[in-house]
């Protein structure tokens, strides 16, 4: 008896299993558009960094929540979820802050 709680995997040859394995692709390809964007985004913060005057406007906790709310507002419009592009954004931010922190720190 299956597992009510654990989807049943697409047998292989099948018609679902195609179409799931199209689906990874293209998931594939988005995620590589994304890290394209996410290098542009590096390169823009190390330049933001060198422009900055200590580690307090890195961390920008108002800079943080202006983004936030910007991105909310781009997904509300294209109809995303704007708690996952919320949740996403804060932790790349976390992450790049993290990044400048330490590009200030070695320059």
């Amino acid at each position: 008896m299956p597992n009510p709680q654990t989807p049943e995997r697409p047998k292989p040859g099948s018609v679902q299993a195609e179409q799931l394995k199209a689906v990874r692709i293209a998931i594939n390809e988005v995620d590589e558009q994304m890290v394209g964007l996410i290098s542009r985004r590096e390169r823009l913060v190390r330049r933001a960094g060198s422009l900055k005057d200590d580690d307090e406007s890195v961390r920008a906790p108002a800079r943080v929540e202006q983004v936030i709310s910007n991105v909310r507002g781009y997904a509300e419009k294209l109809d995303v979820d704007p708690a996952v592009v919320e949740r996403t954004y804060r932790a790349m931010i976390e992450a790049f802050i993290e990044f400048e922190l330490k590009v200030r720190r070695t320059s």
